[in-house]
């Protein structure tokens, strides 16, 4: 996955596309687990999905009410439509990506 800026998730995320943003922290264990499962889903289907720290990322945790991380924020058409904290599973990760992207029509 590629880091991305706040102008390149924003860019993305407006272009109508899926697009998934993964926010972790390099410190924290539970962020290595779940990058390993988003590294598994980037290699398994050809979403859009860029990555960034938190702590280079300003007042975005405010503006997007980001409670912890690690966090997947899942957004189509500008919208930000899930935000996942509990990396469960790969499948379930899945299925959360594909339900938005079956449900939201751009």
């Amino acid at each position: 996955m590629n880091e991305w800026t706040l102008e390149q998730w924003n860019s993305h995320k407006n272009s109508g596309q899926l697009t998934i943003f993964y926010i972790y922290t390099p410190m924290c264990g539970t962020c290595q687990v779940a990058s390993k499962m988003m590294q598994v889903i980037k290699e398994i289907k050809p979403f859009l999905i860029g990555q960034a720290n938190i702590n280079y990322l300003g007042d975005f945790a405010m503006d997007y009410q980001i409670e912890s991380v690690p966090c997947l924020l899942i957004a189509k058409g500008g919208t930000v439509y899930k935000k996942i904290y509990a990396f469960q599973s790969v499948p379930f990760i899945l299925d959360a990506i594909k339900s938005i992207d079956d449900q939201v029509v751009v």
